[in-house]
């Protein structure tokens, strides 16, 4: 049957007699719900399975009520039609979510219990949101977790790390051996992240006693997990994982020994690199900073991570250059250039063009060994352009990520002011929220700078997503001069322009009242208890 109607009936005959005055199509329909009663028919009733236990206590504080009620809106927002998107001037229900669940996580309360399985359901659509939800689940949302297939993601171990409440499902160690010897991948790759938090060395081990026998791919995959408690008891297994067939697994085994401070290989890389970057004296009394590139990458440095093949439109030797200054330890360059800091390090000129080279390498170092001093010194001054024009590599959101807090909201907000918004989003995104004042004022500064330009809004999308969700709801009240469309005459072009930025602002304001009534509503329970104090 299943032949005949994926070819046709008028090139295979139907394996069933028609009816008088039926067509061929019809008679082989009949014949498959003919089919499909007799199995239905057939079907035993299953067993009944043995009755859940009672779920576990969770003794954290229950929501206020205004916030409970809130947490309803927001999932039945999540599960509308549409899926919550932009409606007009009306906030965005489905963004401020995760930002609703890390605040009520921040207070310790537990999920009412009714709404756990749409909490549960949030977080199977967004793998965001499952920490969070998960935190604020806690152990009752992994006791529902378990009666349904759809929710086996909250079983994962690691998913609910770093959450005040959070309940990570526990094993046995026969449990756990078993799971690692005969589970799938994802539930290996959960029983190792377990062990390995609970005891670095028991997880190491865990994941030695089957290496050899592992794929590359997954090899790949559980070597990542060492980075978690990564110390230097590790060494000597990611030394030998330099030797692997698979040229990512070694690549991973060197970042890995990158990051631990004293290894040998950073010990080697560092003698490398000190072999191609030197100081040389200018007959003039000066200095510059000169450069031999290795002129051959040997099995040593291929072992070590370096790769002998560079991407195309890159020369070899800059490329290999390239990876041994990253590599090794920027403490490393002070002392050879003679210099006492990062900045008199980053000033020093370089000689035949290898400049641009030299920094790339030294950003990307900063950037992984998340060293403030370099990484300041690298960025230089945010009115100015962040690196030499022809630089090879600057990612400023990865450099800004190694300074302070405080300091990353200023440079950010003298970058906005000099050079607008354009460039601006990936630097927006790793500053902390809520923004400082200094940022915020910036932000809402150069927004009003695009309105009277003439503009438009959704050219600036992604930071208007941006700002709704971690400006200062403070910034409301400012926010509200820039509803108003400005007098005089206009054309029609720049009439539309403004009443759609009318419409955006209108709704940032909003969205940020709407925050600062949730953040009330959470915190309304604190607030009572001082009101009526002991």
């Amino acid at each position: 049957m299943l032949t005949t109607a994926l070819l046709g009936t008028e090139r295979r005959a139907v394996p069933a007699r028609p009816r008088p005055g039926q067509d061929a199509a019809g008679a082989l329909l009949d014949a498959a719900a003919l089919r499909t009663v007799r199995r239905r028919a057939a079907l035993l009733p299953a067993p009944a399975r043995a009755r859940p236990g009672a779920a576990p206590r969770d003794d954290r504080p229950a929501l206020p009520e205004a916030a409970r009620r809130r947490l309803a809106l927001l999932l039945a927002d999540r599960a509308a039609p549409g899926g919550g998107g932009r409606r007009g001037g009306a906030p965005d229900l489905t963004e401020l979510l995760p930002q609703w669940l890390a605040t009520a996580n921040g207070h310790g309360y537990r999920a009412p219990e009714a709404l756990l399985p749409a909490l549960l359901e949030a977080a199977r659509a967004r793998s965001d949101l499952r920490p969070a939800a998960l935190a604020l689940g806690g152990p009752r949302a992994l006791w529902l977790a378990r009666l349904n297939p759809q929710w086996k993601y909250a079983l994962r171990g690691g998913t609910t790390a770093g959450f005040p409440g959070a309940a990570a499902p526990t094993r046995s160690p026969e449990d756990e051996g078993r799971v690692w010897q005969e589970g799938l991948f994802a539930e290996r790759v959960a029983v190792l992240a377990a062990v390995r938090r609970r005891d670095p060395g028991a997880g190491r081990e865990l994941l030695a006693s089957t290496w050899a026998k592992e794929p590359a791919e997954d090899r790949l995959m559980l070597l990542d997990s060492l980075r978690a408690e990564l110390s230097a008891a590790d060494e000597t297994f990611l030394e030998q994982a330099l030797s692997d067939r698979s040229r990512n697994v070694r690549a991973t085994a060197a970042e890995l020994l990158t990051a631990l401070p004293g290894s040998a290989l950073t010990a080697r890389m560092a003698e490398r690199a000190r072999a191609c970057v030197a100081l040389d004296r200018t007959a003039d009394g000066g200095a510059r900073v000169v450069v031999e590139a290795p002129h051959e990458c040997d099995s040593g440095m291929q072992r070590d991570g370096v790769v002998a093949k560079p991407p195309a439109g890159r020369g070899e030797r800059s490329w290999w250059l390239s990876q041994l200054v990253e590599a090794a330890p920027l403490a490393i360059w002070c002392e050879r250039l003679g210099v006492g800091g990062a900045a008199e390090a980053v000033a020093l000129p370089v000689a035949d063009g290898w400049q641009p080279d030299l920094h790339a390498a030294w950003c990307r170092a900063a950037a992984r060994q998340g060293d403030a001093e370099w990484s300041r010194a690298l960025l230089g001054p945010a009115t100015s352009p962040p690196a030499p024009a022809s630089s090879s590599w600057l990612d400023p959101a990865r450099l800004l990520s190694a300074l302070p807090p405080t300091e990353r909201a200023g440079w950010v907000a003298e970058f906005v002011a000099a050079h607008g918004l354009s460039e601006a989003f990936r630097l927006l995104g790793v500053c902390s929220v809520p923004w400082a004042e200094p940022l915020g004022a910036a932000v809402v500064d150069a927004l009003d700078a695009a309105r009277r330009a003439g503009g438009y809004p959704w050219s600036f999308s992604g930071v208007m997503g941006l700002a709704e969700r971690c400006l200062d709801p403070a910034q409301a009240d400012r926010l509200e001069a820039l509803t108003t469309v400005p007098e005089g005459p206009a054309d029609g072009a720049a009439a539309g322009a403004a009443g759609y930025w009318v419409e955006a602002f209108q709704r940032l304001i909003g969205t940020l009242r709407l925050r600062a009534a949730m953040s009330a509503e959470l915190a309304e329970q604190e607030a009572d208890a001082v009101a009526t104090g002991p």
